[in-house]
């Protein structure tokens, strides 16, 4: 099972605030306006399934539009979530630990899972679940809040596959988890 994160950050590491806003990301009209989507829709063409936590589903679900249209979801979560009646037939939750969930989705024949969601993407690679990451990074400092990485038991290796830079100063790398070093 193959399963990667495609996330945004700010500039010093964090993916949304202390309070979970993502006010300072582009909105959705200047993702059209510029005509440039960072490679997403190739990304999210390649995944079978995504694999997020309770608070960014309910930070998705907030937003205007559903984003992963038919696209079978997974909501990691200890408590009850409410999943509305248009998207109940391909939204999931699942309460199991990382290497667990894995097993199932494979089992249910999933072959790559987009991982996202701060707690989530940190789990997954305490696990040693993750093989790649594409973290674009968007020009602003926010000081504080969330941040993509936090402590692991042990460092994880990685291997720069590409680098893109784009004309709003955003700036995406690719990179092959190609170990856990103990």
């Amino acid at each position: 099972m193959k399963a990667t994160v495609y996330i945004a950050t700010s500039i010093d590491g964090f993916i949304a605030r202390q309070n979970g806003e993502i006010d300072w990301l582009p909105s959705e009209e200047d993702f059209i306006e510029g005509g440039e989507d960072y490679g997403y829709q190739e990304f999210i063409d390649s995944v079978d399934a995504l694999v997020m936590g309770r608070n960014t589903y309910e930070q998705v679900l907030s937003l205007d539009s559903w984003l992963y249209d038919a696209k079978p979801v997974f909501v990691l979560s200890s408590r009850k979530v409410d999943i509305p009646n248009d998207i109940s037939e391909t939204v999931e939750s699942i309460c199991a630990p990382p290497r667990e969930v894995v097993r199932c989705l494979s089992e249910r024949g999933f072959k790559h899972l987009y991982i996202d969601g701060g707690k989530t993407i940190q789990a997954f690679l305490r696990e040693g679940l993750i093989q790649q990451l594409i973290i674009t990074k968007v020009p602003i400092l926010i000081g504080t809040g969330i941040p993509l990485f936090s402590s692991l038991p042990h460092d994880v290796r990685l291997y720069h596959l590409e680098t893109r830079q784009f004309e709003n100063g955003f700036v995406q790398s690719k990179y092959e988890v190609i170990g856990n070093a103990a």
